[in-house]
């Protein structure tokens, strides 16, 4: 058996959690405890989060990697490479890329929330690789924190997830990440941990507990291509883990491609991350995570090795998509009417092959049509962040409702089933219970903390999860929390009516007018406001009653030389409500779809005209 030599002065980790449980604060304060910030410089709070929708969203979308340095008190200053990774599973390709690049996984968990559904997923992958954890209880000081009880429930994970006995005895260090503090001693709940001042007791485990990187010495290279990027002066830049042997600037090597042809590539530039900045570099060793430039085609999954003898690395695999919608060039009558938006289909199709080369969990396939393309991902919230991007870079689409991607297992239909775990005040059991058995859930376990609050995990189509956030939030009144991971595929459900009202559809097109609106307000929620334009098809509101109705908001009032006494009173509107596009999306119906430009979210009617849709309903109906 050969001897493996260790890189002792390098340590590769990735934290992982749910969202919001306090992952990218914590690598700030590292950052800023192994002096990567210049004194007096500014700096923002979640620096990794450097993408506009992860600043306004408040979740991480894409893996970043950071380096610091730590300095032990024995004097030996050792690298630690930092993977920061989304706690949503609708981003998991994210989080399977960024733990082929580690050897071990910070696994953080909120003192007082505990394990989550999107914790499940992230240690399920982590436990799958073999990797060490070292769990980081965090947010000790929150009034309602409940570090035992959350131990305890992530050692119950840990079991359930089926891990082996050396996996269960993790280390675990409690801290308050936005202070910059950590212990190896469990505070009481709501309290600062006091025998600590900084996080050098989390950074002495980390080292204690992942292992240094191991090679082959004299091994050819090889090197991992898992993530991409792209620089203004050097072009694509393909992220990559050294596994063996060694990688210098200018070299020749050998390109493994994923269809299996290998070709030689000279490497003109190396880079390697110190703190947020990639720093060029003469050479770079097994363990170390590199940005090379000088292979414009290259894909996530290949492999550099050595010219002289190319070995392959297995390619990367992740988790099929469970979430399709249909997106297309805009096909409405105001479309082009934004300077500068980008309308063909030509244009739509380069940029989703684009996101193809570096989101390894999508999939773009082509339908009937040649302007639209059927879009499949881990879920609602990955596609509709897509699309968000497109309308941010002056694209026009039309999106479809999301579908799932149904399979055949042993001959049957079979859709995704989601676990979602819901925490809300008691008070609102019956109605979260009425709006999940409607939509085809089944509760699996329900916990009372003796708080007021309850926790619930119930089994779900994917389908039914489509358009349920608004209602869930409506009907806890905006208290309620939900959360939901890929589960299983279960044979289909049937059919499932997630939305009790119809749409008002306006019947012409012109401007609305405030005194058609005021007019059409008792008949529902209105979208729009006065002076909007609007078209044949387009949904101006939600109608309160089941069916649709065609309305005139256009309708100007009759103007005559009579006066009357009440004939001039001021006409009171009701504010509309304004839709987001993931809020646009959910309320789709089958027959609807929504028109995305750079300046609006609109939803409109599939066919326009009002005639054509009443014959296409008869002929059904038949």
């Amino acid at each position: 058996m050969e001897v493996m030599a260790q890189r002792t002065d390098l340590r590769n980790v990735a934290i992982i959690a749910h969202v919001d449980h306090g992952k990218t604060t914590l690598v700030d304060a590292m950052l800023r405890q192994a002096g990567a910030f210049r004194e007096g410089a500014a700096v923002d709070d979640r620096v990794m989060d450097s993408m506009d929708l992860e600043r306004e969203k408040g979740i991480t979308i894409l893996a970043k990697n950071t380096a610091v340095q730590h300095r032990t008190p024995q004097g030996q200053d050792i690298t630690i490479n930092i993977i920061d990774t989304p706690g949503h599973a609708d981003f998991g390709g994210e989080v399977e890329r960024g733990l082929t690049m580690v050897d071990g996984v910070v696994l953080l968990v909120d003192a007082s929330e505990g394990p989550l559904p999107q914790t499940r997923f992230v240690l399920r992958k982590a436990l799958a690789a073999r990797m060490p954890i070292v769990l980081v209880i965090n947010k000790v000081d929150r009034p309602d924190a409940r570090i035992k009880e959350v131990v305890d429930e992530t050692y119950e994970l840990f079991l359930d997830l089926d891990a082996d006995e050396s996996q269960i005895d993790f280390p675990i260090v409690y801290a308050c990440a936005r202070d910059g503090i950590a212990s190896l001693t469990e505070p009481a709940n709501g309290e600062v941990p006091s025998d600590s001042r900084d996080l050098m007791p989390l950074f002495e485990t980390l080292l204690s507990t992942i292992p240094a990187p191991e090679y082959e010495e004299g091994a050819p290279l090889q090197a991992h291509v898992t993530n991409l990027d792209a620089s203004p002066f050097l072009g694509r830049l393909a992220l990559c883990r050294v596994r063996q042997g060694e990688i210098r600037k200018g070299q020749t090597v050998a390109w493994c491609r994923t269809d299996g042809s290998i070709g030689n590539v000279r490497i003109s530039e190396l880079l390697m991350t110190e703190a947020l900045e990639r720093k060029s570099a003469e050479k770079a060793g097994p363990g170390d995570i590199i940005a090379v430039a000088g292979i414009p085609e290259i894909m996530i999954g290949e492999t550099l090795a050595d010219a002289e003898n190319p070995v392959p690395l297995p390619l990367i695999t992740v988790d099929e998509p469970a979430i399709s919608m249909t997106i297309g060039t805009n096909t409405s009558p105001l479309t082009g009417k934004v300077k500068g938006a980008k309308v063909t289909a030509r244009m739509v199709k380069d940029r989703l092959d684009k996101e193809l080369v570096g989101n390894v969990s999508l999939r773009v396939l082509d339908t009937e049509r040649p302007d639209a393309w059927e879009v499949q991902g881990r879920g609602e919230l990955a596609l509709a962040i897509l699309v968000e991007q497109m309308r941010r870079e002056n694209y026009e689409l039309t999106v479809g409702k999301p579908q799932v991607v149904t399979r055949e297992v042993d001959g049957r239909r079979c859709e995704p089933v989601e676990r979602l775990t819901i925490d809300a005040p008691e008070e609102y059991l019956g109605a979260i219970t009425q709006l999940l058995a409607t939509r085809k859930g089944r509760m699996e376990q329900m916990i009372n903390h003796g708080t007021g609050w309850i926790r619930m995990e119930w089994l779900i189509p994917a389908r039914g999860l489509i358009g349920f956030r608004t209602e869930f939030l409506t009907d806890t009144r905006g208290t309620g929390i939900a959360h939901h991971v890929f589960e299983s595929y279960e044979p289909w459900f049937g059919d499932i009516r997630t939305r009790q009202s119809g749409s008002l559809v306006a019947d012409r097109s012109g401007v609305a007018s405030s005194y058609a609106m005021f007019n059409l307000q008792e008949r529902g929620t209105l979208f729009v406001e006065p002076t909007t334009e609007v078209y044949e098809g387009m949904i101006v509101g939600e109608n309160s009653r089941a069916d649709d109705m065609d309305v005139n908001i256009c309708k100007e009032k009759k103007l005559t030389n009579v006066r009357s006494s009440t004939g001039e009173e001021l006409e009171r509107l009701i504010p509309p409500r304004r839709l987001s596009l993931e809020q646009a999306l959910e309320f789709c119906r089958e027959d609807e779809c929504v028109e995305v430009t750079p300046v609006a979210v609109r939803i409109r009617k599939v066919v326009l005209e009002a005639k054509q849709r009443e014959r296409s309903r008869r002929l059904g109906a038949r």
